[in-house]
């Protein structure tokens, strides 16, 4: 069979061309959409740290491999098996002998079978405890970030992290790495029978593995820019939905479906084109693995069978009929694994694609986190110092301005001002939403910075313009899924900011349903529900930052019938455009630009005929009109 050499050197040479002339052109189509996709992360460096989260199951994955041993046996003996059985029927051995062979071809066949499922369960069952893990560090990391890196990240982008990521990466764990494990072992396994079988036919095998690990890896490199951009793509998709959902009224009212269509299209149709790319990836891998094998099996039947039917030997091997079976079963278990592993490869850049978009979440630094030795307080007066504080939300871009002032404790604070001055701004460095970039701010004279944040958080009670509704039902949402709460004292917290009005008139009262930004309710009556939230709680410092700017004249008698019995409770910093509303403040600072211009109470600003006087006189004249 030695004449033939030339013959197979001819076909690999020919088979070298074919797959450069292909990687050339998948090289030139995926030019353009490879730009621009920067190599963030190194596929060690990721699978080093999805390796941290699957070590606590070490265990579950060492069974898991040894079953997958069992099950491997069976694609490495069974072609044997099947050769010997057709050679015992050809030369009519005692059917003794071949009933032996098919009991052990079955026993194989059933380890293999109970192998197999075993191993399905066990990985299923470590997977998903793997991706629980992964999306609570996930999502715990989102809710430590400041609200500063929370306004720059869109919604969408966060939720596709959260869900469609980190399902992708359930593969890894579920399929990938033990599958990719298997099909190794079965192409070594396979390649060793076929080496003990028959040296010259082995060889001939061999001659196609070149081409196929150049293919791979040309194939590995392509594939993950591709699946790069079709999460990209998503990511797009999702973030666009999220928004425009959400805001799908505004849509409507302004007649503006047409323009969202357009804009809903360009990023569909991207996300499209991103799948092109990648199915054109693939599709170009496996059919040149599946153009190997025939040719594999073609060059098998026609030196195998000449060589069966001269009779002829290499190396003091024999080519029988079972020999030829055997081999034809192996070169397809052979090729199998290799398609499988273009399969994997596959899923592997999809999972260390969508990893690759976790881990840059996970690596976020929340820009507000606590100090070394930070403390924590049991109890706060309700004292609070603003000293020559600056704050900008984009480098120097200062939205305050060397403000100072003092607060006591117990003392009712009102902030007043144009739109812009800074107000909510103060109220939001009180809690360190934010950090500032000059002064101190002091909570019973202890600079916040030093203080856990936990710990200060909850001594707030904040009480916003916008309020939040989670879904749920009216309980829920007043007591935010603390079950500690009795029903008494949910009822004497509505009753106090009488939020009791309307929840006594429902059917189901506390258990009445909240659907989606508690749509079912009126603004003020939502409001009313964040006044009983924040009650409950007990806070010693209360922000209402224009809780009063929604609501109905009726529903604002009620309000500020409440707003009287809390100035009794703690310290109360109060942001608001009426007037009316914070007249009996202990002290109204008026800011203007990010800078303290005016001072002192109601009657003491009036006196001054300054800024305060000007703005009273003006909200004065339009009610009067």
């Amino acid at each position: 069979m030695r004449e033939y050499y030339p013959l197979l050197l001819t076909g690999a040479i020919v088979g070298l061309f074919t797959i450069i002339f292909i990687t050339a052109y998948a090289l030139i189509k995926n030019k353009k959409e490879a730009i621009g996709f920067d190599r963030n992360m190194k596929d060690s460096e990721i699978i080093r740290r999805l390796a941290h989260y699957a070590k606590p199951y070490w265990k579950n994955y060492l069974l898991i491999f040894f079953v997958l041993i069992l099950s491997i046996a069976y694609d490495i003996i069974s072609p044997r098996l099947i050769g010997s059985i057709e050679e015992m029927v050809k030369d009519q051995f005692a059917m003794s002998d071949l009933i032996k062979s098919v009991i052990i071809y079955a026993g194989i066949l059933l380890v293999s079978l109970l192998s197999g499922y075993i191993q399905a369960i066990q990985l299923q069952k470590t997977g998903q405890k793997i991706l629980t893990a992964i999306r609570e560090d996930i999502f715990v990391h989102i809710e430590s970030l400041s609200h500063d890196q929370l306004n720059h990240i869109p919604v969408g982008k966060l939720v596709t992290r959260e869900c469609n990521d980190t399902n992708a990466i359930s593969m890894m764990f579920t399929n990938i790495i033990v599958n990719l494990f298997k099909n190794v072992l079965v192409i070594i396994g396979v390649f060793a029978a076929m080496l003990m079988l028959n040296y010259e036919l082995t060889l001939m095998v061999l001659c196609f593995v070149p081409f196929i690990v150049l293919f791979t890896v040309i194939f590995r490199k392509f594939s993950r820019r591709a699946f790069r951009r079709v999460k990209d793509a998503t990511t797009d998709v999702n973030t666009f939905l999220s928004e425009n959902l959400s805001g799908i009224k505004i849509t409507q009212i302004f007649n503006n479906e047409d323009k969202k269509l357009g804009e809903f299209r360009t990023k569909n149709v991207e996300l499209a084109k991103a799948n092109r790319s990648q199915m054109f990836v693939f599709s170009v891998f496996r059919p040149i693995v599946y153009m190997l094998y025939i040719a594999s099996v073609m060059l098998l039947l026609y030196l195998g069978g000449k060589g069966y039917i001269q009779n002829t030997t290499f190396m003091g091997q024999t080519i029988t009929s079972g020999v030829l079976v055997s081999f034809y079963m192996y070169i397809s278990r052979f090729f199998n694994p290799i398609q499988n592993l273009a399969e994997m490869f596959n899923w592997l850049q999809s999972a260390l694609a969508s990893a690759e978009k976790d881990f840059a979440i996970l690596d976020m630094v929340p820009d507000v986190i606590d100090e070394p030795d930070a403390i924590e307080l049991d109890h706060i007066r309700g004292e609070i110092e603003f000293k020559n504080v600056w704050f900008a939300y984009e480098d120097e871009d200062w939205i305050l301005k060397d403000v100072s002032f003092h607060v006591d404790p117990k003392e009712t604070v009102a902030f007043v001002g144009a739109t812009g001055a800074g107000k909510t701004t103060i109220l939001s460095l009180v809690c360190r939403n934010y950090n500032i970039q000059k002064g101190q701010i002091l909570v019973d004279g202890i600079d916040i910075r030093h203080i856990k944040l936990q710990s200060l958080r909850k001594h707030f009670g904040q009480m916003l313009q916008d309020v939040f509704l989670f879904a749920g039902t009216i309980r829920s949402n007043i007591v935010l899924r603390e079950e500690s709460f009795t029903d008494e004292q949910i009822l004497e917290a509505c009753r106090y900011v009488n939020a009791d009005h309307f929840i006594d008139r429902l059917p189901l009262g506390l258990d009445e349903e909240v659907r989606e930004r508690g749509n079912n309710f009126s603004a003020g009556q939502r409001q009313l529900l964040s006044f009983a939230r924040t009650i409950i709680h007990k806070p010693d410092v209360m922000i209402l930052d224009e809780a009063t700017a929604n609501i109905d004249t009726e529903t604002e008698q009620l309000i500020q019938n409440s707003l009287e019995k809390m100035m009794n409770i703690g310290t109360m910093l109060i942001v608001a455009h009426r007037l009316s509303t914070i007249q009996h403040a202990d002290k109204i600072i008026v800011i203007n630009h990010g800078e303290i211009i005016e001072q002192g109470n109601h009657f003491e600003l009036l006196e001054k005929r300054g800024a305060y006087y000007e703005l009273y006189k003006l909200q004065y004249e339009d009610q009067e009109a």
